[in-house]
């Protein structure tokens, strides 16, 4: 009897064994399949005759922390740097007088059109609009009073831990709000507590050794947009209260920058821009779904100008991309890992709300 149970209960142990190595062999096999999938795709958009697709696929995983790798597989560093070469900075300068801030709207009547066509119809001052391209979705929010965008960043945290979108507005008692300036992210893992470039917080500079870098956009004390700015100089000239950088600079004194500057892949982005008569134009673009590929800096800039932009700016893009507003996400993360935290943060607060 004992060894009959012995040699049931060891048959059984090798059976689950054999088992257990079958499922794990299968799993192995179909991971193995999938990379050499993914990678002859690669090395069919890299080396096929389309340079248009080549080009599009590099500069596109490119602008990204964690997948940056994917284009070294197939393309050499020459062959990648020749892709990736930028055009020469050119120097802007925001012309303030084509900023008119007007004075809130009444009408006994009720909401009336703006002179884009837009109607504030709930009198909250922010009116949401869902935009579309041929290879995106996403949302421009307008916030008409641009005195309530304020920039959402904890000083104290730097180097230590980011916040998600949802915490920033939290944080700060915002409705509405978008993810900022750009971070350290080494290899697609940086916990979102360091600026990459110099931080403007209620007329503050923080971080001011990193520099404003490519792109830096930043509000000051009459509610007017900047972008272009170059040092820390001009931002205290400027009298700037809240600002990140990032870049590039889409639209400037009502025409967009020239097509080298905005060449760029599809991703999902988050960019910045005000109209003529103050209001903050927030935009925010869905990426890496097959609904929504993303979109290139032109996109941007052509989505700006429709709403009537007069000076806008590329903010972090990728993963980062999120627009939250009156307590949810309204568009999807693009990170497989989650929602990530980030230094930075564009807040919209209440009508007559505190900082």
């Amino acid at each position: 009897m004992y060894r009959s149970y012995y040699r049931y209960n060891r048959s059984s142990r090798l059976t689950f064994g054999r088992v257990l190595l079958r499922i794990l062999c299968v799993l192995l096999v179909t991971a193995l399949l999938l990379c050499v999938f993914l990678y002859g795709v690669i090395f069919v958009v890299c080396r096929g005759p389309s340079e248009t697709a080549r080009r599009q696929f590099v500069l596109s995983v490119k602008e990204t922390s964690a997948i940056g790798f994917l284009a070294d597989l197939v393309l050499s560093r020459e062959e990648i740097a020749a892709i990736q070469t930028q055009p020469e900075e050119i120097a802007v300068e925001t012309d303030v007088s084509l900023i008119r801030i007007a004075a809130p709207a009444e009408n006994e009547d009720g909401p009336v059109a703006d002179e884009w066509g837009y109607v504030d119809e709930d009198g909250d001052g922010l009116i949401l609009v869902t935009v579309a391209g041929e290879s995106y979705t996403g949302y421009m929010l307008i916030v008409l009073d641009p005195m309530r965008v304020v920039l959402g960043f904890s000083p104290t945290d730097v180097g230590w831990r980011g916040y998600t979108v949802a915490e920033f507005a939290e944080k700060y008692g915002a409705v509405a709000a978008v993810n900022g300036g750009g971070f350290e992210d080494p290899n697609g893992m940086g916990n979102g507590s360091t600026p990459e470039h110099l931080v403007v917080k209620d007329g503050v500079i923080y971080c001011g050794e990193r520099g404003v870098g490519h792109g830096f956009v930043g509000i000051d004390d009459k509610g007017i947009l900047h972008v272009g700015i170059e040092n820390s100089r001009e931002l205290k000239e400027k009298n700037i209260q809240q600002g990140c950088g990032y870049g590039p600079i889409l639209v400037v004194n009502g025409k967009p920058m020239d097509e080298a500057t905005l060449t760029s892949g599809l991703n999902p982005r988050t960019a910045i821009g005000q109209r003529s008569d103050g209001a903050i134009l927030l935009l925010v673009i869905d990426g890496r779904r097959a609904t929504s590929l993303g979109a290139s800096y032109k996109d941007l800039a052509e989505q700006m100008l429709a709403f009537g932009a007069v000076n806008a700016g590329n903010l972090d893009g990728g993963s980062s991309s999120l627009m939250w507003m009156n307590g949810s996400y309204l568009n999807n993360t693009a990170a497989v890992i989650g929602i990530r935290p980030i230094p930075t943060s564009f807040l919209v607060m209440p009508a007559g709300g505190t900082k």
